[in-house]
């Protein structure tokens, strides 16, 4: 059986973040910047610009996302943070026109990017980065835990890299309820962390 841990994205962990953005998908193009500028800053920035940002991202700290290893190996990587910091989201009308909790409230934590090699998909990494995350969060002060997932079942066509934002179930399976459904596929959940006892599982 595979040894499986989520660690913080520290500044010493760097490369291990980048082995596991770089491994599918638009995580090498991106570095989780999409979600961190605005539109036109992201077209502006090309790639290197982008990778020099989440380097000074963790390397200033707090870590911004969490690490999964399996076997020592970096194999996923989740992004989460207060939302206020996430300048994207705050400027997506999706979100903001649903949410029901205010978008200056930096008790509000985002879940807002999964990645995972391809080489370990369908391993259930997400939940357990999800449930880290939930953890990590609680840890740093959240009171709630907010994310934008897809929902497969929606009979929408969704392209595969549009599932970094996460799949719905894996929300619902860990306990958030989802408080809005701005597009047939795209829904709006939350976690109230009081209400929610604390995991077993920690970063």
């Amino acid at each position: 059986m595979a040894n499986i841990t989520v660690q913080p994205a520290t500044a010493d962990r760097f490369d291990d973040a980048q082995h596991a953005l770089t491994g599918g998908g638009d995580g090498r193009s991106c570095q989780c910047q999409w979600w961190m500028i605005t539109n036109a800053e992201f077209q502006r920035k090309p790639p290197d610009e982008r990778k020099a940002m989440l380097r000074d991202e963790m390397a200033a700290g707090p870590p911004p996302a969490l690490i999964v290893y399996v076997d020592d190996e970096a194999a996923g990587w989740v992004r989460v943070g207060p939302r206020t910091r996430q300048v994207r989201l705050g400027r997506t009308r999706a979100f903001t026109e649903h949410s029901t909790e205010p978008w200056d409230d930096e008790t509000v934590w985002a879940v807002s990017c999964f990645v995972v090699r391809k080489e370990f998909r369908r391993q259930g990494l997400n939940a357990r980065l999800l449930d880290a995350a939930v953890e990590y969060a609680r840890s740093g002060g959240a009171r709630v835990i907010e994310a934008y997932p897809l929902d497969p079942d929606a009979g929408t066509k969704i392209p595969v890299n549009d599932l970094y934002h996460g799949v719905l179930s894996t929300f619902l399976e860990a306990g958030f309820t989802e408080v809005a459904r701005p597009k047939p596929h795209l829904a709006i959940v939350a976690l109230d962390l009081a209400a929610r006892p604390r995991s077993a599982v920690v970063p």
